[in-house]
C-alpha cells in the first residue's frame, strides 16, 4: 500500500530544562505568566509530523509520498530525506519563506512547552492531491495531519471527492478548528487519530458522543502514552493495547508520529489492526528513547525483542515478517 503523508515539514530547536515546569508556576497568578527557563541543551533536529511519520515509513520499508511546504533552506533536507526513502517529488517549496519551526523546552517530567512557526507551511492550501494521486498509482491511504488549516481542510474534501481513504489526525490542530471545520476534518476517515486529551477535545468542538463520532469514522485510534492505545470501532467492543515501556525515556517528541508511522506500515503490509497497534506502540517506544523525531536507529531484531517482551512470542511471530529485510 503506497501511503501519501499530507502536513507539517519542520526544522525542530530542542531544549531541556532540568528542573520542573510544575515548580515554576504559581496558580494565583496565571493570568500574567512571565517566565524564563535555563535550558542545559539544545538539539537542532529534522522534523515536521507529516515528514516524520514518512521518514519512519521508510524505514520500515514503504516508499512514502510527503505532500508538504518548505522553504527555501529545504535543501539539505531534502536531500536527506531522498536517502532514507522518502518520495518528496510533490513537496511545495516557497520562493520566499523558510521551513517550518518548532521550538520546544522538556522539563524533567517530560513536560513540554513548544512554539510553532508555520513559515512555508501556510503555502500548503496550495498543493492538489490529485496530481499526486495519479503519480502515486497505487495511493491506498491519504495521512492527513497537522498542517495549515486551510491545506487540511482542501486535503480531506479531495480526499472524499477522489474516493481516497484517509487518516485523520488533526492533532494540535484541534484548538483553532471551530465546530464545522472538526466535523468536516473527521467525516468518513478511515481512521482517527487522537491522544486522550485531544478525545475530549474533538467530542467539544464536534457537539458529537463517542458513539457519534463512531458513526462517521471507521476506526478511532486513541494514544494513552504509557497506558498505551485504545481502538474503537462501531459496533464493537474497544481494544485495549499495552504501551511497549522503557526505563529509558529521553525526548517525546515525535512519539506519537512514530507510533503513527508503525501502525500504518503495519496495515499496509497486512497485519490485522490489533498486531499493526502492537508495532506502532513498540516503535514509538524507540523513538522515545533517542533527542529529536528522526534520529533513532532501528534495529529489526530489536525491535522484535521488544515486541516480544510486551506481547509474547506469537504476538512476535506475526509481526517478524514485515520486519525481515529491513537493514
Amino acid at each position: 500500500m503506497r501511503i501519501t503523508v499530507t502536513g507539517s515539514i519542520a526544522t525542530d530547536h530542542l531544549m531541556v530544562f532540568p528542573g520542573r515546569f510544575a515548580d515554576q508556576l504559581m496558580p494565583e497568578h496565571l493570568d500574567r505568566v512571565s517566565l524564563s527557563f535555563l535550558a542545559d541543551t539544545l538539539e537542532v533536529r529534522r522534523g515536521g509530523v507529516a515528514a516524520n511519520i514518512a521518514v519512519g515509513l521508510a524505514r520500515l520499508g514503504l516508499r512514502p509520498v510527503l505532500a508538504g511546504a518548505a522553504g527555501k533552506d529545504f535543501t539539505d533536507y531534502d536531500a536527506w530525506l531522498r536517502e532514507t526513502g522518502v518520495d518528496t517529488g510533490s513537496v511545495r517549496i516557497s520562493e520566499t519563506l523558510h521551513t517550518a519551526r518548532f521550538v520546544c523546552t522538556t522539563d524533567a517530567d517530560q513536560n513540554q512547552i513548544a512554539t510553532f512557526y508555520a513559515g512555508a507551511m501556510s503555502e500548503a492550501k496550495h498543493i492538489a492531491l490529485a496530481p499526486i494521486a495519479e503519480h502515486a498509482e497505487s495511493t491506498g491511504l491519504v495521512v492527513i495531519a497537522p498542517n495549515d488549516m486551510e491545506a487540511m481542510l482542501r486535503h480531506t474534501d479531495e480526499c472524499r471527492s477522489l474516493g481516497l481513504r484517509f487518516a485523520a489526525d488533526p492533532s494540535q490542530q484541534l484548538a483553532r478548528l471551530d465546530s464545522e471545520q472538526t466535523r468536516r476534518l473527521v467525516t468518513d476517515a478511515t481512521y482517527l487519530f487522537t491522544n486522550e486529551y485531544e478525545a475530549a477535545l474533538l467530542q467539544e468542538r464536534t457537539g458529537w458522543s463517542a458513539d457519534e463520532v463512531l458513526q462517521r469514522v471507521g476506526t478511532w485510534i486513541t494514544t494513552l502514552g504509557p497506558g498505551g492505545v485504545v481502538i474503537a470501532r462501531e459496533g464493537r467492543p474497544p481494544l485495549n493495547v499495552p504501551a511497549v515501556l522503557t526505563l529509558a525515556p529521553v525526548d517525546p517528541t515525535g512519539v506519537g508520529d512514530g507510533f503513527r508511522a508503525g501502525l500504518l506500515a503495519g496495515l499496509g503490509a497486512g497485519l490485522h489492526l490489533e498486531a499493526a497497534a502492537r508495532l506502532g506502540c513498540a516503535f514509538a517506544t524507540v523513538v522515545l528513547e533517542s533527542v529529536g523525531p528522526q534520529e533513532y536507529k532501528l534495529v529489526p531484531a530489536e525491535l522484535l525483542h521488544r515486541i516480544e517482551g510486551a506481547y509474547g512470542p506469537a504476538a512476535a511471530r506475526e509481526i517478524e515478517p514485515v520486519l525481515a529485510g529491513l537493514s
